[in-house]
């Protein structure tokens, strides 16, 4: 890595952090909300609108059911968040709904929940920041028209504080997020003072269009069909909830206690904006449709819908637009921000699954700043896959959102019974058993309201796109499955005892492969002499008839008393020559070990690389595949890496062997 790379690395992400300050990126609850509940608390800013939205099909007359649709969603909430109290409590090590349905339910189940989550955070991702473009394009045109590229770079400047770590990117985090909540308490405190105190007549700026409705007389299984899919919809607000349970470890001690106490507050906010939003929203007649330009009559010309909360700030600081424009701003902020809950439990969970072997071993690494940097980067990749995909739509993507989610909220919470059912048999403690009996009821009623709601999104939000969420699902539990087997495969092929192993190798054979009689070649020759082979000879590729009789000539004039052996090549190839050689050497003498020493260039520049090596690497690949070969790569320094070892970058080499490395004392000794 250059210079110049590494001073970008170091401006974009910090200093990198050493193993034993693991203990400093712990949360303390104040940052902690901002961290976990972002997602939550941006869901009020879309998930209201949605409910509108649906319901515009029946006309105005069914917006008078939103209330009750956002009741219904506040009560799914407030049984979602005391179910998953408990489960941090019963499970603090991190694994969440993962862990729950792995230990209660078995392994098939527990990768289901996993494939659900991973699926869902991509699209909690793609979905907060496609929102968050759709609010900053209520007040700013521009941003309207080029979502697609707002998004993907707000994806990538949210992985890059990520990348940071957890604890800065929560600091990031606290003062949008409260000044959001703070906020948006702020403007429905001051609308509902204004309507019901002082009697002004706020109105949305929607209020005086009409509503074509596409279908009016829209009743009994039509209409319940409809407010099941708005219901569906407003689950939205949801999403979020069970990121806390993911992320048990990274609290401040007392780990289950801090983290219940979080998710309280989460739940408490969350359901005080939603029925806030949705019941001043209705009080002000504001409307939110698919098409305004053909559901909405007496619109001026080129009129551009603004969201339900950009209407709801117009109205209630109507005359003060200082107040509207800090609630865009805030809301904006807390959309594209809230895809931070899913930078922290995307790449937590992806650490426990590999760990697991369910998912590839890179992902359990952490980086530079003790965050679980490649699990940042690939979520960051997909979502702006499905962004690009999608056109940067919330109505589209949407109706692949909170069936992972609901997925995982049913299986845990079956889980989560059977667990309190499994320890009741043995627990004889007349206190424990009250508190394990009242958790198990909670968790009982979390699981079939939880398992009401996934299969009333189901049913509604299939043909809407949801069907595409369910099959990555399926795709991605059968990829881990494959994951695991290869994995599992390759263990039980390591640890295998082969008797044959353990005998030594009868000779050692040692092959130079030398183009020219230079410097490499030279150092190759001595560093293959020191190993003290049985055998040791040069071979060289006859592909150009004069250079080879120049090599020939020049060996022979020299001091090298190692045998040249030239291959034929009437085809000009390399690879296939060598190899050819080298099998039937071992053909010949099975029980000798064959080593091939390949001089290799050490470039300082990338594209140098594309100019040097290249025949070297086809060979190496080609020959790791020969049972009983050795390749053993012997570099040789160029200039432009001197140049890089002398800045400072090689700081493992000895400044006197840079450039010569392996000298002919060496082989003396």
């Amino acid at each position: 890595m250059s210079k110049a790379s590494v001073a970008v690395k170091r401006l974009v992400l910090g200093r990198p952090f050493r193993s034993d300050r693991l203990g400093h990126t712990l949360l303390p609850k104040r940052i902690a909300l901002p961290v976990f509940a972002s997602d939550a608390m941006s869901s009020v800013a879309y998930a209201p609108q949605e409910i509108f939205l649906v319901l515009s099909v029946a006309g105005i007359s069914a917006y008078a059911l939103a209330p009750w649709v956002a009741v219904a969603v506040a009560v799914v909430m407030i049984v979602v968040v005391a179910s998953y109290r408990q489960n941090v409590h019963a499970y603090p090590s991190g694994g969440g709904d993962y862990e729950v349905a792995t230990v209660n339910l078995g392994p098939n189940a527990g990768l289901s929940v996993a494939a659900a989550l991973l699926v869902d955070y991509v699209l909690t991702v793609s979905v907060s920041v496609t929102s968050a473009a759709e609010n900053i394009g209520s007040a700013i045109p521009f941003v309207h028209h080029n979502k697609v590229i707002f998004c993907v770079v707000g994806i990538a400047l949210l992985a890059a504080v990520n990348l940071r770590g957890i604890k800065e990117s929560g600091s990031l985090l606290a003062i949008p997020t409260y000044a959001f909540i703070v906020g948006v308490l702020i403007m429905l405190g001051w609308g509902f003072i204004q309507i019901v105190v002082l009697g002004d007549d706020v109105r949305a700026e929607t209020a005086d269009y009409g509503l074509v409705s596409e279908q009016p007389e829209m009743v009994g299984l039509a209409m319940a069909f409809l407010v099941a899919r708005s219901f569906s919809s407003g689950c939205a607000a949801l999403t979020g909830v069970e990121a806390i349970s993911n992320g048990v470890p990274a609290f401040r001690k007392p780990k289950s206690r801090n983290a219940a106490t979080t998710l309280l507050l989460l739940g408490g906010f969350a359901i005080i904006l939603l029925l806030g939003i949705v019941m001043l929203a209705q009080t002000i007649g504001a409307k939110y449709v698919l098409s305004p330009d053909a559901d909405l009559t007496g619109t001026p010309d080129g009129y551009q819908q603004k969201s339900i909360l950009a209407q709801l700030a117009e109205a209630v600081f109507h005359g003060f637009p200082p107040g509207f424009y800090f609630i865009a701003a805030v809301t904006a902020l807390i959309l594209l921000l809230a895809a931070n809950t899913a930078f922290n439990g995307f790449p937590v969970l992806g650490s426990v699954l590999a760990q697991d072997r369910y998912l590839p071993r890179q992902l359990h690494t952490r980086g530079d700043r003790l965050a679980f940097s490649n699990g940042i980067v690939f979520l960051a990749l997909a979502a702006s896959a499905f962004v690009v995909a999608f056109g940067a739509e919330v109505t589209s993507l949407i109706q692949l959102y909170i069936v992972g989610v609901f997925v995982s909220f049913t299986l845990s919470q079956t889980g989560m019974v059977r667990h309190w059912t499994r320890h009741l048999r043995t627990e004889t403690d007349p206190d424990a058993r009250a508190r394990m009996q009242r958790s198990r009821v909670i968790n009982a009623v979390g699981m079939v309201m939880t398992g009401s709601v996934l299969v009333v999104v189901l049913i509604t939000k299939f043909t809407a796109g949801a069907w595409i969420a369910i099959l990555a699902m399926i795709a991605l539990f059968v990829l881990m499955k494959l994951i695991h087997r290869h994995y599992s495969t390759v263990e039980a092929e390591l640890e295998a005892v082969d008797l044959s192993e353990e005998v030594l190798p009868s000779r050692s054979y040692a092959i130079v492969l030398v183009s020219s009689l230079h410097l490499p070649s030279r150092r190759a020759l001595r560093y293959a002499r020191a190993t003290r082979p049985d055998s040791l000879e040069a071979i060289t590729v006859n592909v150009d008839d004069r250079d080879t009789r120049i090599l020939v000539s020049e060996w022979e004039d020299s001091d090298i008393t190692v045998p040249l052996k030239v291959l034929a090549s009437p085809y000009r190839e390399i690879t296939r020559p060598v190899v050819n050689y080298v099998r039937r050497i071992r053909r010949e003498s099975p029980r000798d070990v064959v080593t091939v020493f390949i001089p290799e260039y050490v470039v300082g520049h990338w594209w140098e690389q594309i100019l040097h090596n290249q025949s070297a690497l086809r060979l190496k690949t080609r020959l790791l595949f020969e049972p009983g070969v050795m390749v053993t790569s012997v570099p040789w320094q160029l200039n432009s890496s001197e140049n890089r070892a002398r800045r400072g970058e090689q700081k493992y080499y000895a400044p006197g062997n840079v450039r010569r490395g392996f000298t002919p004392e060496d082989s003396a000794k």
